[in-house]
């Protein structure tokens, strides 16, 4: 095909070209070889010389053992989509990948796989079950991420390190240990025995952040107490009968006018014949049961804080093992469960058992084992936090969250906090508390930071003692700690490690603070809230500029995803069936943070597919023409000019938007732009030009339309390229022979806001072939008149070519289109 233009003097021919973009669409199959070359060449790789300010983003490491899913996937598109973008804006962005190997979820695989309970095995044999795990553990996370076009990087320790940094390595646990050093010194940490939150599946204290809630079937059971001073019964209603033993108090509300004349009188419990005192406290609820109340040591979280209040002595009546103990006297031995039951016969027998309701109770459970919390007292180390509770609330005001009302989560948790941390666990593939015990005066001997210890398996470090001998008695026999940490002790100091806290002082300060806290609602009141209180202990700022929380990935229905339901979507069939593109572009395009959860389904993502293609096609249509250099001598086309100044506002708009983690209403722009201004009306207005067969046009008409054609893909490329890195990348490359993910991104231009509107513009167009298909004609046939508003008078040529008007005439006052065809 051969395009032409006339001058004064020549005829010039110019020959299309066949495409340069082979391939009639977009394919999943170019993707692996771009993100297998991305790996290979290491091209994200943080650069810890450059002179650019650093863009971290502290990213929430998954377990290896697990499968990604969804919405961890979708997570880290939208991560991905802010490290290019900030890329591509003059930041030297730090993006690394952590892989969580610590804790219960590491344990738990391992006592599944071997059939094992680690209560009855050794550490050394426990710890040999989970280092076996971990060996055979899946990195398909990894795999996911890479296929995914995830632009991890890491630099650890002043060097490039591989793909992702383990929290159970030595380096991670160093760092965990020599902060509880710090903490240590700082008086912050103190060993206490209280009655606290246990799991009897995982055998282990947890923190209040741990506890899930869910609404549990149970019976209320309507028992006989005997008032001492009066001998009349009264009738208390529990769910929990075998704790009648624990009782420390029998109340009722200060405004329940049925119980006002027992106030200082004694109630004697059932069974166990245990003298309590009755008072009125406004804890009673008048409209729950009879209104009356038997306050249990460790029943619930409620019961804790009644004692706690009133100075009540508790007693335990529960083993760690999940039986009951001495103190629930013939119940002793029995499970929890086993001695409900049997308590419940020994009051049926003893008539003192009035009635029995089914309940649905909220009742506190492990977020990880499922297993119903029990409350006993054990001795654990706690950190102090409640003192830091009004500096929290400021933090949480001072970080920028997005979306905003993400805000209240954080400060909702924080308001609810009522007893220090319990950072002690019993369990063992942890980080170990660094402490040893004199064995004579039972003095704790903590050790200098820089390494990582081992106190269960090795002595002391001599610089810890005096002459090889306990500083306080002179002593030489020690015992290691055994307990370890809490997994959020650990995961709590990740933006202190990629930053390098405490082992380059230089780099810290300069990146300071970590930029970017990304995270799932449902960790806010644990990874995010204990990080602010850690790293403001240790550093005494806030470690966080930004938060951005997302919400969770739903099926079409709102439903959560379960296998239950068989709505759970694999990232990797997404990954197999589609390819990333189409994948990440959904993410974009569903990710309205003010609408909460993303609505995720094969044909969801099936269907932006067809943006992708129309982006293809039209690179694939304007590769077929020679490119031009701006023309520096004469003056762009008015048409030109008006696609030009939609495209700059639009690259304007997106800047404003990604800066503030929004890729949604961005994303929805750029499908309206591509599908409708670009390639609907510009390109069906400018094409006649840019072929220029006949040689209507000046050779500076045509060289404007080819200029703009590319000028315009450029633009549209760059601000597509966070979202869709593969299609963006491989469309550049072949085009202008560059890699995209390295071009800065497009600054506002200065063009000349043309007279005419964009949608005025859509809408002559829009008549004019409703017009034209109305009487079953061509889109080529002919208008035998158009009559049109003054405003698109410096476009009348390309209007003209493209809709072959014969009689074109100017309306000098109004809006008004009139078509004869």
């Amino acid at each position: 095909m051969w395009c032409t233009w006339r001058s004064n003097t020549n005829l010039v021919l110019v020959t299309l070209m066949k495409p340069k973009l082979k391939g009639k669409r977009w394919s999943k199959d170019f993707e692996k070889p771009i993100y297998k070359l991305w790996k290979s060449k290491k091209l994200y790789a943080f650069d810890p010389e450059s002179k650019k300010p650093v863009y971290s983003i502290d990213t929430p490491p998954p377990y290896v053992n697990t499968p990604v899913h969804v919405g961890q996937a979708t997570t880290y598109v939208l991560m991905d989509m802010f490290a290019r973008f900030r890329r591509m804006t003059g930041w030297n962005v730090l993006f690394p990948l952590g892989l969580d190997r610590n804790g219960l979820p590491i344990e738990m695989a391992a006592e599944e796989k071997f059939k094992v309970k680690f209560a009855g095995v050794s550490r050394k044999k426990a710890l040999e079950y989970c280092e076996y795990i971990l060996k055979k553990a899946s990195l398909a996370s990894t795999k996911t991420f890479l296929r995914s076009g995830i632009s991890f990087n890491s630099w650890v320790f002043g060097k490039k390190i591989g793909d992702a940094y383990y929290t159970d390595s030595k380096e991670y646990r160093t760092l965990t240990q020599g902060t509880f050093i710090d903490l240590w010194n700082q008086d912050l940490i103190y060993e206490d025995s209280r009655v606290t939150n246990y799991c009897p599946g995982c055998q282990t204290t947890i923190a209040d952040a741990e506890i899930e809630y869910a609404n549990l079937s149970t019976i209320f059971n309507d028992v006989l107490f005997k008032v001492k001073e009066t001998g009349e019964d009264i009738v208390i209603g529990t769910t929990r009968p075998e704790l009648i033993c624990t009782c420390g108090m029998v109340i009722f509300n200060p405004d329940d006018p049925r119980y006002q004349h027992l106030e200082g009188k004694t109630a004697i419990t059932p069974v166990f014949k245990k003298e309590v005192p009755i008072k009125a406290h406004p804890m009673a609820d008048i409209e729950k049961g009879t209104g009356l109340a038997m306050m249990c040591s460790a029943g619930d979280l409620s019961d804790i804080r009644f004692f706690r209040e009133m100075k009540l002595k508790p007693v335990i009546a529960i083993n760690r093992d999940g039986t009951m103990n001495e103190n629930a006297g013939f119940l002793k031995g029995l499970p929890v469960e086993d001695a409900r039951k049997k308590m419940t016969e020994a009051l049926r027998e003893k008539d003192l058992l009035v009635k029995q309701t089914k309940t649905v109770h909220r009742t506190p459970i492990c977020e990880r084992s499922k297993d119903q919390i029990e409350f006993i007292a054990m001795p654990e180390f706690y950190l102090k936090q409640l003192k830091y509770r009004q500096r929290m609330r400021l933090f949480a005001k001072k970080i920028n969250f997005f979306a905003p009302k993400s805000r209240q989560i954080m400060l909702d948790w924080i308001d609810s906090v009522s007893i220090d941390w319990p950072i002690s666990r019993r369990r063992y593939y942890a980080t170990e508390i660094p402490l040893w015990y004199c064995k004579k005066c039972k003095e704790p001997i903590l050790p200098p930071k820089g390494r990582y210890y081992r106190p269960w398996k090795e002595g002391p470090p001599k610089k810890a003692l005096k002459q090889g001998k306990c500083p306080k008695c002179g002593s030489m026999g020690f015992r290691g700690e055994e307990r370890v940490f809490d997994t959020w002790f650990d995961s709590s100091i990740s933006p202190l490690y990629i930053l390098n806290y405490s082992r380059d002082n230089e780099f810290f300060e300069k990146a300071f603070p970590c930029t970017l806290r990304p995270s799932g609602k449902e960790i806010i009141r644990n990874w995010g809230y204990y990080t602010v209180l850690r790293c403001y202990q240790l550093t005494g700022r806030c470690i966080f500029r930004d938060h951005w929380v997302n919400y969770h990935i739903v099926d079409v229905k709102g439903r959560k995803m379960s296998k239950s339901l068989g709505n759970v979507i694999d990232p990797k069939d997404v990954l197999d069936k589609f390819g990333a593109e189409p994948f990440r572009l959904w993410a974009a395009i569903e990710g309205n943070l003010e609408k909460k959860d993303f609505r995720c389904s094969f044909d969801r993502i099936k269907g932006v597919e067809k943006t992708l293609t129309k982006l293809w096609n039209v690179a694939r249509f304007i590769s077929m023409f020679p490119k031009r250099a701006h023309p520096k001598n004469m003056k762009l086309q008015p048409l030109d000019e008006w696609i030009l100044y939609e495209a700059s506002r639009l690259a304007e708009y997106l800047r404003k938007r990604y800066e503030k983690y929004d890729f949604h209403n961005p994303a929805v722009r750029i499908k309206h732009f591509i599908w409708e201004t670009l390639a609907s009306h510009y390109i069906e207005l400018v094409k006649n030009r840019a072929y220029n067969q006949e040689g209507k046009f000046r050779r500076e008409e045509q060289d404007s339309a080819l200029y703009t054609l590319y000028h315009c893909l450029d633009i549209l490329l760059k601000i597509l390229a966070p979202v869709t890195p593969f299609i963006t990348y491989r469309i550049y490359r072949d085009l202008r022979g560059k890699d995209i993910h390295f071009e800065e991104f497009p600054e506002p231009e200065n063009i000349t806001k043309p007279k005419f509107k964009t949608e005025d513009l859509i809408n002559l167009n829009s008549r004019i072939w409703k017009k034209k298909k109305d009487k079953k004609l061509s889109l080529k046939a002919k208008l035998k008149s158009l009559t049109i508003p003054e405003a698109f008078r410096p476009i009348e040529k390309d209007l003209i070519e493209a809709h072959g008007v014969e009689n074109l005439k100017y309306l000098k006052y109004g809006k008004s289109v009139a078509v004869s065809v």
